[in-house]
């Protein structure tokens, strides 16, 4: 009897520690091939999410805005690289001086230089364009790509809420400002660069540059809708030469998340741990910012997109616009709006 009961627990112990050694064996594999996976489909996204087009530039002048970082900066280097002349519009000098030092470095191209822009400041966009048309002949392509996300309620100088003043209103004084300048070739591009994230905005254009609307309605997400419609209705103001892109380039690695929770310096601190797992997913899963300029670049400089009229793209190819962005009578509204807000319509 007392043998039988001694079998009958040594069984039981080896079969749990069986159980015990299983299972952390378990959770090693299933974690492995989770991050075979993701790093897989990280590869596969690299590769497949290309600018097919090899087409050059040379001859051609491109603006880019918020082109000292991230998409933006990428972006530049990629045009450099097609012997583009290429503008770095930037808010803050030494930063875009910085960044053109690295791209003539990379490319070999001396014809890159940087432009002061604040696009928190109608005045600082006026200065601008002055200088543009004192200082080119023509541009090419516009690419508006500067942005902000998750700032602090603020107001700029002209009294708009940060977002809707970097992210939409700013874009369409730029934009028809330098319209003298893009209708001097005989074929130019306008891109905007807005986000999937638009799909989330909750636009009352009685209400912008309230605190209780930006608490409310999702601001950035907001500023990209406003920016998508605009662009679609501006494709049926501008002259026949001039074609009006608009994109998302889908969710990319760059400092525009800076105020997101998982950045925070006391969650790096605190909650290190949690920082470490969630900052690993990150890069394995969001893009580069060099694979999320393609889409940029695509609309850019493919030949066959030339003479596409109002056009949404991700991924290096066109895709159907969202419900959000095929109102058509809000576009028309939003075009109106930024008009009269930009001065540009009374």
């Amino acid at each position: 009897m007392f043998l039988k009961n001694s079998l009958s627990k040594s069984t039981t112990s080896k079969s749990e520690m069986g159980w015990n050694l299983e299972l952390p064996n378990a959770t090693v594999c299933i974690g492995i091939a989770g991050v075979t996976v993701l790093a897989v489909r990280r590869a596969i996204l690299h590769f497949s999410a290309r600018c097919p087009s090899r087409a050059l530039m040379t001859g051609k002048t491109v603006v880019i805005t918020g082109a000292n970082c991230g998409i933006g900066y990428e972006t530049a280097l990629d045009m450099a690289n097609r012997q583009a002349h290429v503008i770095l519009a930037c808010r803050d000098v030494s930063k875009g001086l910085s960044a053109a030092k690295s791209i003539i470095r990379k490319t070999g191209n001396q014809t890159v230089e940087v432009k002061k822009l604040d696009l928190a400041s109608f005045m600082s966009v006026h200065e601008f364009c002055d200088d543009m048309k004192k200082s080119v002949g023509k541009l090419d392509v516009l690419v508006n790509n500067a942005g902000v996300m998750n700032a602090p309620y603020a107001l700029t100088e002209d009294g708009l809420e940060t977002h809707m003043a970097v992210n939409h209103f700013s874009n369409v004084l730029l934009t028809n400002l330098l319209l003298e300048l893009l209708q001097k070739p005989t074929s130019s591009r306008v891109v905007f660069v807005s986000s999937s994230l638009h799909k989330y905005g909750k636009l009352d254009l009685n209400t912008l540059n309230s605190e209780e609307t930006y608490k409310t309605k999702k601001p950035y997400a907001s500023s990209k809708l406003m920016n998508l419609l605009y662009a679609r209705e501006l494709q049926n103001c501008v002259p026949s030469n001039v074609s009006v892109y608009t994109l998302h380039p889908g969710m990319v690695r760059t400092n525009l998340g800076r105020h997101a929770v998982i950045f925070n310096k006391l969650f790096k601190i605190f909650c290190f741990p949690v920082y470490a797992m969630l900052y690993s997913l990150y890069v394995l899963l969001i893009k580069t910012a060099r694979e999320g300029c393609q889409t940029v670049v695509y609309c850019a400089v493919s030949p066959e997109l030339e003479g596409e009229r109002d056009g949404y793209y991700g991924n290096c190819r066109k895709e159907e616009w969202t419900i959000p962005g095929s109102d058509l009578d809000l576009a028309r509204k939003v075009y109106d709006l930024s008009m009269k807000v930009t001065k540009l319509k009374d």
